[in-house]
């Protein structure tokens, strides 16, 4: 339901994207940090846990908000979210400082767990903001507010890395006798409580359409046991268990027999976490695959880029952090832009298309990168990634949320933020492989470092294109539907467009 003051919709959307933005905030802040908070808390073994605990609980828990949204009031689920959130941040703040908490053990395992109760509520800052939006706005109207989104997540990895270093460098000094690394988690409370106290007081309820009963919980139960093995499974560090490893293997096969499970439940009940008919609309099914392909496109870009800079063209690794800004300001732009003109003129796929186009040039031009590439082209190429990428944000799900029945919204939407991630997930896994098995051969070939570095990083590059490329020719086959004026369910004949 519409709320009927504007000034509400303005204030709610206000509160739904501070709360979005702290938590596309922390997955930026905490890495440029983590270095001296595993030192100074004595588990540098552990270092990279807290970020697979946060990883592995947002991801498991994105398509649970999306059913939970669709049975409860929106903004119970968003306040319960928020609450989650900061309840984490406070906790990692304390992380080793009180022997009351010492029964989860040594400071570094207190942080790991505590990053998990953060990331439990960090899905649901961004599933949420994707849903709100979808009951604050008709679908005509909703690529201009969604592309905010876009811009949010490109901001928060500006500023990031900037915040994160300051405040573990001098944060120190605001509070006599506390760690600077700290108030990387204890700055979200306050922003956090502006946010709380905006939804709690102006943010309508937005009740779902339709009879709302419980979810299933055995289905619920079958899923998360079959994600959390499976994003476990793809992260855990090669160079420490291999993927021949029959641990790895385990977690793999853990993950296959839970989706059969829960797949056969949810296909002989009324009720499931996660409705699988949404598969047979044909703009959910495809744009899923599609998201796919382009959250391994993301993560691709976004993680084998400073690589390349610091140990081919040689920068420091504060500068090469620093080039990936260019590209967060490309999404800002692309996103925003991408959004309104889907607003203004009612199309959405040409934006997607020629999003993706530009997107695969981008990664095109970074796969032919040589070692004696300058700083100047290198930061050019990731402008054009940005620009293209950025409209791939709003605009999925706009595509998606046009297409379902409004009772099934939540679910929709955040399944298909979910394909983003483990898109990225999977992309990021297999292009480390890639780039562990260039390197060796190219050692073996007695090539330089840096030759070796240039001529790995771009054949990944190459694997990167072909996702993108992937993706687009994907998009192709999304039908597109007009966009709707009025926050309902399609039409019969809208349906079975999507069909």
């Amino acid at each position: 339901m519409n709320p009927a003051r504007k000034s509400d919709v303005a204030v709610t959307l206000l509160g739904v994207l501070l709360a979005l933005f702290l938590g596309a905030l922390d997955q930026t802040i905490v890495s440029t940090a983590l270095p001296k908070i595993a030192a100074e808390l004595h588990g540098i073994t552990r270092y990279s846990w807290a970020a697979t605990a946060y990883l592995l609980a947002s991801t498991v828990m994105v398509p649970i908000y999306g059913k939970l949204a669709d049975t409860y009031s929106r903004r119970a689920v968003e306040l319960a979210a928020v609450a989650l959130f900061l309840v984490g941040s406070m906790l990692c703040g304390l992380s080793g400082e009180f022997a009351a908490l010492s029964f989860l053990g040594d400071g570094m395992m207190q942080l790991i767990v505590f990053r998990a109760v953060q990331g439990l509520g960090g899905a649901g800052l961004f599933a949420m903001a994707f849903i709100v939006i979808a009951d604050l706005f008709p679908p005509a109207e909703r690529g201009k507010y969604q592309g905010f989104i876009g811009a949010t997540f490109g901001l928060a990895s500006v500023l990031g890395p900037l915040v994160g270093g300051f405040l573990t460098d001098h944060g120190g000094h605001i509070v006599s006798g506390v760690s600077g690394w700290r108030w990387i988690f204890y700055v979200n409370v306050p922003f956090g409580l502006v946010a709380l106290f905006i939804i709690a007081t102006r943010m309508p309820k937005l009740e779902p359409e339709g009879p709302q009963r419980r979810p299933d919980l055995p289905s619920t139960a079958l899923l998360v046991g079959s994600l959390a093995p499976l994003v476990l499974a793809l992260q855990l560090d090669p160079s420490r268990l291999s993927w021949r490893s029959p641990w790895r293997a385990s977690l793999f096969g853990v993950a296959a027999v839970g989706l059969f499970f829960f797949a056969r439940r949810s296909l002989r009940i009324d009720n499931p976490v996660l409705d699988l008919g949404l598969f047979k609309n044909r703009v959910f099914s495809r744009a899923s695959v599609a998201l796919f392909l382009f959250g391994g496109t993301m993560f691709g870009i976004i993680l084998f880029l400073p690589l390349f800079v610091i140990k081919v063209v040689g920068v420091s690794a504060t500068r090469a952090g620093v080039t990936l800004i260019p590209f967060s300001l490309g999404v800002v732009f692309g996103s925003t832009s991408g959004g309104r003109l889907a607003s203004r003129f009612g199309r959405y796929k040409p934006l997607m298309l020629i999003g993706g186009a530009v997107l695969f040039l981008g990664v095109l031009f970074l796969s032919q990168m040589k070692p004696d590439i300058g700083y100047g082209q290198v930061t050019l190429y990731m402008v054009i990634c940005g620009l293209g990428l950025g409209p791939t944000l709003p605009l999925f799900p706009l595509a998606v949320q046009n297409s379902v029945d409004h009772s099934r919204i939540g679910q929709a939407t955040a399944a298909s933020q979910f394909f983003r991630q483990i898109g990225g997930l999977v992309g990021s896994a297999v292009l480390g492989a890639v780039l562990g098995i260039g390197l060796v051969s190219r050692m073996r070939a007695d090539l330089d470092e840096v030759h070796a570095f240039a001529g790995a990083i771009t054949n990944v590059y190459r694997c990167v294109a072909f996702m993108a490329l992937g993706g687009w020719l994907v998009t192709w086959s999304i039908p597109e539907l007009p966009l709707r004026k009025s926050i309902r369910t399609p039409t019969e004949e809208e349906a079975r467009s999507a069909s």
